[in-house]
């Protein structure tokens, strides 16, 4: 009766934790889809119209928008089918998920507590947590998950679906992964045995994480999370013979996790979104990743001024100041984790953790033109949320609750903490207006960013484009061009302009243009033989 009882609190503390997060996105509902993946995936994709056998070989074998995730197009194939292109709809599934992956959260954190209370136990460790200290800290990590404002473009960005998807998936792997780890016998004799592959829990475990590489590729990272996990808490690797075992456990995993790597690549390069090093050095990559790595944690731990868009700085040198310190870090923080491994594991399994999930989105195989994005932190801030909820558990066990300290240091210490998470939902719900509607997204990125970038510009000269507002279109096109003269798409939507004003020698100019600056451009193209033949210049549209 007593253990029932305990399970039953957890669930209403992750039951508790889930419904906050789905009350603070509410306003999201307000939201309308944005010109920006929006349109590609929802507002201007046939292909999501219907749910026919057509549809599922065009999401499995078609690299659209220079994507490959299958169970994301179908998500968003579903909400079509239920709610047309209703903004209302596609917002309310991203809050639900978002809402079952903090759920999620709380229970995976108090799951491998529990674990390494069981694993400390058995082999006569001092470790103790007490049931209300797990409560706390696994509380405190689900609410810090659904409440930061961090994670406002994973969900308010309806795009960005697949964040939320490859998360729940890739959770849920690594709690079935610890129930197979608690049930079974897996470091004895039957360790090294064929049957372990069979084991009921471990299916289940390789199906959640397929689930996940089928949401979001970003999920491959899982065989080194499970490793990593198998060290500590899970207390499996206790020597070379151990890892080799877990190792070999993982082959399925890693398996799919190439498959994966695979399929995201050739969809990247099919819709020319990787960087060649020609562009971008491999040194300089080096340099901006160690820079987010830290940035990141900064963002985390003091969350002001996010922007959706952080442009990919024009200099990166070794000799700069940010550079140096961020590696100087990185490096500090590393080494660190490593002296204090003998006293406590938990600071390098989540330095670990962090830097692993972070590497499919760090830069070094550059996709886009963002040097960074705070939709990239939803899975690896998982790490440092668990370090800040254990925090405010050793708080609130030695001081609010604890005997050495007066009433009026209980009372400081717990209204801080009530401050803290209150600040966090006025941030969260500042941030989550910022996706409002299109215009207001592409002007708040205009107005944060300190320098000034064509990329942004571009984009909201689309969205007037797409309103009808030519002379402020044409107005943010001509800075893009401005702000970067090599900038072909800035010129073809110009002449997209210029051509629906019906003046059309100012359209085949900036066509040309287009034209000359990408000479694969085959919009520009088209569009150039139709300004043509308007114009009665047959013979140069036919070339």
């Amino acid at each position: 009766m007593k253990l029932q009882r305990t399970q039953n609190v957890k669930y209403y503390v992750a039951a508790s934790v889930a419904l906050v997060t789905f009350i603070l996105y509410l306003p999201a509902l307000r939201n309308e889809f944005v010109y920006w993946d929006d349109n590609l995936y929802i507002l201007e994709n046939p292909h999501i119209r219907s749910l026919d056998a057509a549809f599922f070989r065009w999401a499995f074998f078609d690299f659209h928008a220079g994507n490959w995730h299958p169970l994301t197009w179908i998500s968003h194939a579903v909400d079509y089918s239920l709610w047309g292109l209703n903004p209302l709809g596609h917002h309310l599934t991203n809050i639900v998920l978002h809402s079952a992956n903090t759920f999620v959260v709380v229970l995976l954190v108090m799951r491998l507590i529990e674990v390494l209370k069981e694993r400390t136990t058995e082999r006569g460790a001092l470790e103790f947590l007490s049931e209300r200290t797990i409560l706390i800290t696994s509380g405190m990590t689900g609410l810090l998950f659904g409440l930061h404002p961090v994670h406002v473009e994973s969900v308010a960005w309806v795009a960005e679906r697949k964040d939320l998807l490859c998360t729940l998936f890739f959770l849920l792997s690594i709690i079935t992964y610890t129930s197979y780890v608690r049930t079974g016998n897996h470091e004895g004799a039957r360790a090294d045995s064929f049957s372990r592959f069979l084991d009921r829990r471990y299916l289940v475990t390789v199906g959640f994480f397929l689930l996940a590489l089928l949401s979001k590729p970003m999920a491959v990272t899982l065989p080194v999370v499970l490793l990593i996990l198998d060290w500590y808490p899970l207390v499996r690797i206790r020597s070379f013979k151990t890892l080799w075992l877990a190792s070999v456990e993982k082959l399925p995993f890693i398996a799919l996790s190439i498959c994966s790597s695979i399929m995201t690549i050739l969809a990247q390069r099919a819709g020319n979104a990787v960087t060649s090093l020609g562009v971008v050095p491999l040194s300089a990559r080096l340099l901006v990743a160690a820079k987010s790595l830290v940035a990141y944690l900064g963002k985390m731990l003091l969350p002001l001024n996010l922007i959706p868009y952080y442009p990919y700085p024009k200099e990166v040198s070794l000799l700069s100041i940010e550079y140096v310190l961020a590696i100087g870090l990185v490096i500090v923080i590393t080494a660190t984790c490593v002296v204090l491994v003998k006293k406590q594991k938990l600071w390098l399994t989540v330095w670990g953790y962090y830097m692993v999930t972070l590497v499919p989105v760090i830069g070094i195989i550059q996709v886009g033109n963002q040097s960074m994005a705070d939709r990239y932190t939803y899975l690896p801030s998982l790490g440092p949320f668990l370090i800040a909820g254990l925090c405010v558990a050793w708080i609130a066990e030695k001081v609010i609750w604890g005997k050495r300290w007066n009433d009026r240091v209980r009372l400081i210490s717990l209204s801080a903490i009530l401050i803290f998470i209150a600040s966090l939902i006025y941030l969260t719900t500042n941030q989550i207006g910022v996706w409002r509607n299109s215009v207001g997204l592409w002007t708040y990125i205009i107005d944060k960013n300190l320098e000034k970038d064509p990329f942004a510009y571009d984009y909201r000269g689309m969205v007037f484009y797409k309103t009808d507002q030519f002379d402020k279109a044409i107005e943010d096109f001509n800075e893009a061009i401005a702000l970067d003269p090599q900038y072909a798409k800035a010129y073809y939507n110009r002449g997209s302009v210029f051509d629906e004003m019906g003046q059309l020698d100012k359209a085949i100019v900036d066509y040309k243009i287009a034209i000359a600056l990408d000479p694969l451009y085959y919009e520009a193209y088209y569009y150039l033989d139709q300004a043509l033949k308007k114009v009665g210049r047959l013979d140069e549209g036919v070339q």
